[in-house]
């Protein structure tokens, strides 16, 4: 009689056949990762409504809010992102002209300017998340939204700002970056 060998033999663990067709729940970890990006996408969206003039972002936020939209964690981590953005404005611009001279905030498209502007926000400004996922978050915000130049600007921006805000924070330290 022969044996199989080794290589032939299925390794893969069989789900119950009530969770057939399901993935696994998510480690905690992942779960928050999913409410700060639902937090994100929510913020981007009543900042980009509020580009065209007619209410604020958080004006636009609650009404979503009171419409059932957006509840929960994503909902606090929305409004507390556009507070900040709403709140440093004028010093995240001049960083965005400073950062992207070639890239004057007037030419950029509504959906640009607005991640350009919540990212910055979000990776210069907030301690709510580590500002490596903040950057990657936002990148692949502008990805979706915007198209491949639009990511490679948020990246270059973001990463760049991330850099000279640790180098700062080193240097206000004494000690040496981590990077």
């Amino acid at each position: 009689m022969l044996l199989p060998s080794p290589l032939t033999v299925s390794r893969a663990v069989q789900l119950p056949p009530e969770m057939a067709g399901k993935r696994a729940p998510a480690a905690p970890r992942d779960a928050a990762l999913r409410l700060r990006t639902a937090g994100r996408r929510d913020a981007l969206t009543a900042l980009y409504e509020a580009e065209f003039g007619h209410r604020s972002a958080a004006e636009i936020l609650n009404r979503r809010a009171e419409s059932g939209e957006v509840e929960g964690e994503p909902l606090g981590f929305a409004r507390a992102l556009i507070a900040l953005v709403e709140e440093r404005r004028p010093s995240i611009d001049a960083s965005l002209m400073r950062l992207a001279p070639a890239f004057p905030l007037a030419t950029l498209t509504h959906i640009d300017r607005t991640i350009l502007r919540a990212g910055l926000a979000e990776v210069v400004h907030s301690r709510a998340a580590a500002p490596a996922e903040a950057l990657a978050a936002w990148t692949a915000l502008a990805r979706t939204y915007s198209g491949e130049p639009a990511r490679k600007l948020v990246s270059g921006v973001l990463g760049t700002a991330h850099r000279e805000g640790s180098t700062a924070s080193a240097e206000r330290d004494g000690g040496a970056t981590d990077e």
